[in-house]
């Protein structure tokens, strides 16, 4: 595996409330969506991307995720993919570890050490098959020496006030009279979860339970957060009824 090969964090620890009753008994990730595993679709867009160790954070039936994405399953994506050289998958169990998901900010905390000086990070229930995960992207990032590089798009119905603005010279914007859906794919430097942005130690040992907003807020308020919008296919795969209309759509 190429060392420099770019890292990536998926989220898929959630206990996925909205999605009851189906969540029941499925994680959320392993919901079927056009022939396959909702996480899949992330999985196999970050390795066409060129990310060659990925780390999977697991709570709420996590059990079933990891057995899933054992290594038969992922023998089989390397070939359907043609992917020649190996890869890694490794699982930030915070289920079995602490009894439950540390939030967003907890959960990259906790999965630091598996990670690089920059990485991707995003949530293994979203589905966006247009967007694509570029060296090119890594590069401008690194060399930006912002600490985060947020991905917005354009507000579902769901989320009619948006989370974020966008200035013209391509900062996030805490305030503003254009509001964008953080998409929840990004870019993150090391540096925004440790001192003097985070205060939780690499490796979250104490199982710190943390959300990312207010860090990333402060941040964006220091100026150090660029972002960009993406109009491709996205939806938040967060009820019953999204999940079949995009199974509806296929």
């Amino acid at each position: 595996m190429n060392p420099a090969a770019p890292r990536a964090l998926i989220l898929a620890a959630g206990r996925g409330e909205r999605m009851r009753p189906l969540t029941d008994t499925c994680p959320k990730p392993l919901l079927p969506v056009r022939g396959k595993p909702l996480m899949q679709w992330t999985l196999e867009a970050l390795l066409r991307g060129g990310v060659r160790r990925l780390v999977v954070n697991t709570a709420w039936l996590g059990d079933q995720v990891e057995h899933h994405f054992g290594p038969q399953r992922l023998s089989d994506v390397r070939k359907q993919l043609s992917i020649k050289e190996q890869f890694e998958l490794h699982f930030s169990g915070e289920g079995h570890d602490f009894g439950g998901a540390l939030e967003t900010a907890g959960g990259i905390a906790r999965a630091l050490p598996q990670l690089g000086e920059v990485f991707w990070v995003l949530a293994g229930d979203v589905f966006a098959p247009d967007f694509t995960f570029t060296q090119a992207a890594v590069d401008r990032f690194t060399a930006s020496g912002q600490l985060a590089h947020l991905w917005l798009v354009p507000n579902p119905p769901h989320h009619p006030g948006g989370d974020f603005g966008l200035s013209p010279g391509g900062l996030a914007l805490n305030q503003a009279d254009t509001r964008y859906t953080f998409s929840t794919i990004a870019l993150y430097r090391r540096a925004l979860f440790e001192v003097p942005w985070c205060d939780i130690p690499p490796g979250n040992p104490d199982g710190v339970v943390a959300p990312l907003a207010p860090l990333l807020r402060r941040a964006i308020d220091a100026g150090r957060v660029s972002a960009a919008l993406y109009t491709g296919r996205w939806t938040d795969v967060g009820t019953p009824e999204r999940l079949a209309e995009l199974n509806a759509t296929a």
